[in-house]
Parts: C-alpha cells; sequence; structure tokens
C-alpha cells in the first residue's frame, strides 16, 4: 500500500464534503481508540489563581490613624484631589483612594500612607 503524503492528505480534505470529512474522523476514531474532541485549556487551580494575585485593585484606607495633616497631603498627592476634597476624603473612611489601579502601583500608594499613619487595604 502506498503511503499518502501529508499534502495528498490535505488536497483530499479541501476538496471532501463534510459528510466524508466525519466519516474519516468516526474511522479514525474506532480504529485508533481517540476522539477528536477539541482541545481545551485548562483552568488554573485555586494555588495557582492565589499566586499570581489580582491584577488590578482598589485602595481603601480605613482609618487615618493620628497624624491627619500627613494623611491629607499624601492623599493630594496620589489623588490631585483640592485641600477641601482631601480633607472630606480622609475625614470619611473607609474611603476609596484610587481604583482599579496595577497592584504593584496599589503597593506604592499603601506605602506611602501607612508612612504617613494611616491603615490600608486592598479590594
Amino acid at each position: 500500500m502506498a503511503k499518502l503524503t501529508t499534502d495528498q492528505i490535505l488536497e483530499f480534505l479541501e476538496e471532501a464534503t463534510i459528510l466524508e470529512i466525519n466519516d474519516v474522523v468516526k474511522a479514525i476514531e474506532e480504529k485508533f481508540g481517540v476522539t477528536a474532541a477539541a482541545a481545551v485549556a485548562a483552568a488554573p487551580t485555586q494555588e495557582e489563581a492565589v499566586d499570581e494575585g489580582p491584577k488590578n485593585v482598589t485602595v481603601v484606607m480605613t482609618s487615618f490613624g493620628d497624624k491627619k495633616v500627613a494623611v491629607i497631603k499624601v492623599v493630594r498627592e496620589i489623588t490631585g484631589l483640592g485641600l477641601v476634597d482631601a480633607k472630606k476624603l480622609v475625614d470619611n473612611v473607609p474611603a476609596e483612594i484610587k481604583k482599579d489601579v496595577p497592584a504593584d502601583e496599589a503597593e506604592k500608594i499603601k506605602a506611602s500612607l501607612t508612612d504617613a499613619g494611616a491603615t490600608v487595604e486592598f479590594k
């Protein structure tokens, strides 16, 4: 029996009807004990998802501590708000300082706020 080349097989598939291709697939499945199911990408395990961490987070200040003025200054730098708006934000803790920021930027924001005396968490 002559061997078919890959090109010959592809030529057949280009010219064959869907029914003919379906018959070939079924014959291959039966002959070799395989299935022609589409490959499905495996979802990450819970451990992998935890290791990866969230890509974007919201920085929430839960307390301004005992150095309110220093915290207001840092909030102004981070948010670009005026003095009055920054003070309102600090007065109304828990308050979202910045939404949907990359995790590394959120860590920098948290460090700045905690250095000023605030308590911060991510959501």
